[in-house]
């Protein structure tokens, strides 16, 4: 571990996860080490957490997150308790915070807004994860560059095409290809592009690391020389009454085998699942031999795993 990574280690403990940012480079990069070791070696890291707790507060339904959350506790050694339900209706966020705090090691919430995560990252003393907001979904895009590091070898250079709704997942997979020089495309229908204030941090980071950044409205000129193609569900919880109105604007950005061929030959399909089959992807997409989903959603555990050792150990 070189010293500059070392240092930026000892930076993040303590300290909280509420958006992708909070990580600096140098913690994301030895972050991929660590998932890699945590991987390949689990049996090394199984008592590292003994007798560290994690509060799991959800307001939205999960498998995936939940899973691997409590997984990943567990086989570090440690263990979680899980209060699902709105947040902050019954007792201010700031007295649940304190309180929880007072209980367990750190706190993994999984909510609609992101001013939810960050009030609790304002008043707990112990580290705030996020598992998901409106705005961000972090540890998804983790495991995502982690995903495509284990296919491909080098993210430096490679080409990720999203093609969907401009939302939580796309945020942070921006950031983190930025971030790490990969070059990014997004193409989505007008009214649902990303946040305006992301895309502006993004294009700075991208321009640092030497990457280019893509907003268009053409999948077809996202999808063109893509080493990787990502896809989500047109309508994210919380907005089911929108479902069928976006299922007539998003048809086109449907990700099937006519789409997906404008990539490179050896190009992977990505979705954080879960999926509407025959929605924003066919079924045939998911189950075909160039499709990651399951990596992913396996790579959720490990570099989960590798958080909790970078802000508890």
């Amino acid at each position: 571990m070189t010293a500059p990574i070392a240092a930026a280690i000892r930076r993040a403990q303590a300290e909280d996860f509420t958006r992708d940012l909070d990580l600096t480079r140098d913690e994301l990069l030895y972050l991929r080490e660590l998932t890699a070791e945590v991987k390949k070696t689990p049996g090394r890291f199984a008592r590292d957490l003994a007798g560290r707790y994690l509060s799991l507060l959800f307001e939205k339904p999960s498998l995936r997150t939940r899973l691997t959350f409590e997984l990943a506790i567990k086989q570090l050694g440690g263990d979680s308790i899980l209060n699902v339900g709105p947040i902050g209706e019954r007792e201010p966020l700031k007295d649940i915070a304190r309180n929880l705090d007072r209980w367990t090691n750190a706190i993994v919430a999984r909510t609609f807004l992101q001013k939810t995560v960050d009030e609790l990252a304002r008043w707990s003393k112990v580290p705030v994860i996020n598992a998901l907001t409106d705005m961000f979904h972090p540890c998804q895009a983790l495991a995502d560059v982690f995903t495509l590091k284990e296919h491909f070898g080098e993210l430096r250079g490679l080409r990720l095409a999203y093609v969907g709704d401009g939302n939580n997942v796309a945020h942070s997979l921006m950031i983190c290809s930025a971030r790490l020089g990969m070059h990014f495309a997004i193409a989505s229908p007008e009214g649902y592009d990303p946040n305006p204030d992301v895309v502006v941090e993004a294009r700075r980071l991208a321009a640092e690391a030497g990457a280019k950044l893509a907003v268009t409205r053409d999948p077809d000129r996202a999808v063109a020389g893509a080493h990787a193609v990502y896809t989500d569900v047109w309508a994210s919880m919380g907005q089911e009454a929108e479902a069928e109105t976006r299922k007539r604007v998003f048809r086109r950005y449907q990700v099937n085998e006519k789409l997906f061929s404008k990539a490179r030959p050896e190009a992977v399909f990505m979705h954080c699942l879960p999926a509407r089959r025959d929605q924003e992807t066919t079924d045939s997409m998911i189950e075909t031999p160039q499709s990651v989903v399951f990596d992913q959603a396996e790579n959720r555990l490990h570099t989960q795993k590798a958080l909790l050792l970078m802000l508890l150990a």
